[in-house]
Parts: structure tokens; sequence; C-alpha cells
């Protein structure tokens, strides 16, 4: 039986291309956190130098003729020895070796560097034109981020659509034609359901979310609800940045980042959750197969399972806050005063179509994830012009929330994403969220008692089940594969709607 044992001269390679990229990801950290404003065009070319010369490694001669010793380079076929088998970790990372390989050797070592250089830069100027409310200040990088994303769709070549080769970078398989019919199948029962609930009678009153609330409370109440989650601060940070994310550069170096709001109670609290599933994620992948494909996640879509799982099946849940509210209300007694666990669970939860994304309710989220994946298709298919953009989201937020942004930070500019030109990102957001409900009652359904054991405090119960099921086995299978594994079926929308339907259903008397 052939095992890893037998590429090692492979993963030896792929050890070193990934320091070189954890060290480019190391200056992209500092930058979104303590990098003095003046840093900006020298951290560009540091990244891009670092990130050119991973490229450069990884489509080299001498590590073509290694992968091909065991793999046809141009088809992916693995080849196999009469009577001499691969095992099955060995067969997942030729297959996924030979993936990365075979899309970075489309790409020309220039191109990487001035894709990584400009992005670097466009984050950097998004920055300061949200600060400023002015996407004509962004529009100019923005241009250039998205010429390069076409070219780059252009070299990786596709089938259908250039935004089909984008979106496979982030959810490896998926294209446009498959999510389509899927998205179509939520927006056909989200937004009867968002009418109803408009409609009802029943009144949510979430003012007491938006006091006063000292920020560095807010922080270390936080880092305390992460600790409970199982995040490991030998292992981990958390800091301040302009948008929530996190970074990994190893298992035993995984960082989360927050935002503060000093009348918003929810957007510390929750992000921190959130960043925190993606941060136990990170933690959990085996260490012994860093550098190698089965070091690394899966796929973004099954990442922002385990964040969106954590936020709103765990941290939006009675359970949860059985535990946790009267920790809250004591840090905060003044605010908080004179309210019960059902008043705060039901504020939390409450449905009010929202202008921000990253704090919109649960319900109407993958509505802002729609939004976007159309948007994002006519820029890359060239049917929107860049300039058009600020009054093409308001219009289609007006369509899908029936709110309207009063300036572009609170619209056009309030993601990053497109900065660091991550086109074909945003639709992992709701297959997260699909698979979120379909692992987590899955869990329950192996746990019986998990609902029991949050509500004592005791996440860590779940946290190690999702290490198990999920997260220590990397890259070995494909995303389908793994949810196939886990839950017994492939990706399937009825659990999460089957969920908000019952859940805002009782919440608002439906």
């Amino acid at each position: 039986m052939k095992t890893l044992k037998t590429v090692e001269a492979l993963t030896a390679k792929l050890l070193e291309i990934q320091r070189i990229n954890s060290a480019a990801s190391l200056l992209s950290w500092d930058q979104e956190t303590y990098m003095p404003a003046g840093g900006g065009e020298a951290r560009a070319e540091q990244i891009s130098t670092l990130q050119g010369i991973a490229h450069q490694k990884l489509i080299a001669p001498d590590f073509e003729r290694l992968l091909a010793a065991w793999i046809d380079p141009e088809t992916g076929e693995i080849r196999d020895s009469p009577g001499e088998a691969w095992d099955e970790p060995a067969r997942s990372l030729l297959r996924e070796v030979w993936r990365d390989f075979s899309r970075a050797k489309k790409l020309p070592s220039d191109f990487v560097v001035t894709l990584s250089r400009e992005c670097s830069l466009a984050q950097q100027v998004w920055t300061e034109a949200k600060d400023n409310k002015a996407f004509s200040q962004f529009l100019p990088n923005l241009r250039t981020v998205l010429a390069l994303k076409r070219q780059e769709a252009e070299y990786l070549g596709y089938r259908d659509s250039p935004y089909n080769a984008l979106l496979d970078t982030y959810e490896p398989g998926s294209t446009i034609a498959a999510l389509r019919p899927l998205f179509a199948q939520i927006k056909g029962r989200l937004v009867p359901l968002l009418k109803k609930i408009q409609q009802s009678s029943a009144q949510i009153d979430d003012t007491m979310l938006f006091h006063t609330f000292d920020q560095a409370r807010q922080l270390e109440f936080g880092r305390m609800v992460l600790i409970a989650m199982g995040y490991d601060f030998e292992r981990g940070r958390l800091d301040l940045s302009a948008h929530p994310f996190t970074t990994s550069f190893h298992p035993t170096d995984v960082r989360v980042t927050t935002r503060v709001h000093e009348h918003d109670l929810q957007s510390c609290l929750f992000s921190c959750i959130h960043e925190g599933g993606h941060g136990l994620y990170d933690q959990g992948l085996d260490p012994r197969y860093f550098g190698t494909p089965l070091g690394d996640s899966v796929s973004l879509g099954i990442h922002e399972s385990q964040s969106r799982m954590w936020e709103n099946c765990v941290g939006r849940s009675r359970a949860f806050w059985r535990f946790f509210f009267p920790m809250l209300q004591a840090t905060f007694h003044h605010q908080l005063r004179g309210l019960d666990e059902e008043q705060f669970y039901a504020a939390i939860n409450r449905v009010k179509p929202s202008l921000i994304r990253v704090e919109a309710d649960e319900l109407t989220y993958n509505l802002h994830i729609m939004l976007r994946f159309e948007i994002e298709q006519d820029l890359i298919e060239g049917r929107t012009r860049p300039e058009d953009l600020p009054g093409i989201w308001n219009r289609k937020m007006e369509e899908y929330l029936g709110i309207v942004p009063s300036n572009d930070a609170e619209g056009v500019l309030q993601d990053v994403h497109w900065s660091f030109g991550a086109f074909g990102y945003f639709p992992t957001y709701t297959l997260g969220n699909l698979y979120s409900v379909q692992f987590y009652q899955q869990a329950k359904l192996e746990i019986p008692h998990l609902e029991d054991e949050i509500a004592a405090g005791q996440l860590t119960v779940l946290r190690h089940w999702l290490g198990q099921k999920i997260h220590r086995w990397g890259r070995m299978f494909t995303p389908d594969h793994l949810a196939r594994r886990v839950t017994g079926r492939s990706l399937d929308p009825e659990p999460f709607l089957s969920y908000v339907e019952q859940k805002y259903g009782e919440l608002y008397g439906l």
C-alpha cells in the first residue's frame, strides 16, 4: 500500500511553499490590524513578492517532475501500480495537489505578483474610502482589480461563465447553474416568511441592545465566550480590525479579529462568536499535515458553516443564553437591568431588514448574499460598469429588503471582499448557512443532551464533535463527500428552511 511516506519529497516541497504563504498571510494580518498607515505601498510590495515566490515554486519544473512521478500532470489521473494501491490520505493529497498545481500553472507568475500588489493597495484605499463614505475614491482601484480578476478567469478557463472560474476557487465544483436554482428555492421560502413576519402583530423590543456599552467590557465578554467555545488563546489572538476576519498561519497560530461599536451590543459579541467558529476549524486541523492540502480547510462554504453554526444555531439559541445571560447582565447591569433572558433572546433574534450584511438577522442575511451574487456576476461578465455600482446596489437593496443606504459606507463599500479580489466568495456564505443547520441537526441526533450541555456552559462538547467529524479531515474529502459522511446526504436547503420557519414562526406567532 502506498502512503504519504511514499510522497515525502513532494510534501517537503509543499511545506516550504506553505511557510512562504504563511509569512505573506502574517504581513496581511498586520496590515489589517497594527501596520502604520504610511506603510501601505511597501507592504503591498512585500506581500506580492512572497506570493510570487510561492507561486514560482509551485509551478517550477522540478515540482512538476516530482508530481509527475505519481500523477499525470495534464489530466490529474493518479498512477497506480499493479497490486499496490494508494491509501485514502495519499490519494486525496495527490488529487488536491494536482488541483492546486493545475490552476497555478495557468497563471503567469508576473500576473500573480501584479494581482497581489494591486489587491493589497486596493484594500488600503477601500478602508479610507469607507471612512470617507466615498465610492469615487475606491473606484480606480476597483476597476484595476476587476480587470485583473477577469483576466484570471480567462487564464484559468471556464464553462458557461468566467464567474465559474472564480467561484471554483472558493467552493470547488460549484457553478452558477447549480447555485441559481438553490438560491431561487431559498428566496421562494424566505421572502413570503419575511412578509408574514412584517405583517405580524407581534412586537419585539430590541432597544436594550443599543444603549451605551463600554467597549473594553464588550471585548472582555467576547473573549470569555471564545474561551468557553474552546478557542485556545495559547494558539490564538483577538484583535480589532475594520472588517472582522480570521487568519491562520498554522494550527498553533490562528488569529481572530472583531470590531466594537459603543452603541451596539451585538456587533462585537456576535462577530467574536462568528470568527471563533472559523478559528476553531483552523485550530482543529491536523498539524501533522500542515503544508499539504490535508492540513487545509476543504472549502469556504464548509468553513462558513462553522462560523454560522456557532453564531446562530448556538449563539442565538435559548440554551446558550440560559447560561450566558446572567453574566452579560452582570457585566452591563445598568443597561440590562429588569430584563429576563426570554426578552433578550427575542431581541437578538428580531427580524428587521438592515443595511449591513454582517449585522443582519439570520433570516434576511441570505438576501444580502443573493444581491451580491447577482451584482458580481454582472461585473465579471461585463454587464455592469463599476461606476454604476452605488445606484445598482441601492436599487437592489430596496427590491430585496425594502431599505436604501444613505451613503456608500452603509451601501456598496460595506464589504472588503472586492478590494482584495474575492469575486465568487459571497455565495459561500449562503452555502455555509445551509451546511450549518444540516451539521447542527446531525450533532443533536448524535449528542441527544447537546442543548443541555450548552445550557450548562459546556460548549466544548460541540467543539469536540466538530473536530472529529469535520475539522481534522482538512481536504481529505470533497465538500459533498464530507457532507454525506457527516449527515448521510448531500447539501440540502430543507433543514435550514424548516429551522427558520419554525424558529421565527414561534417568535412571531405565525
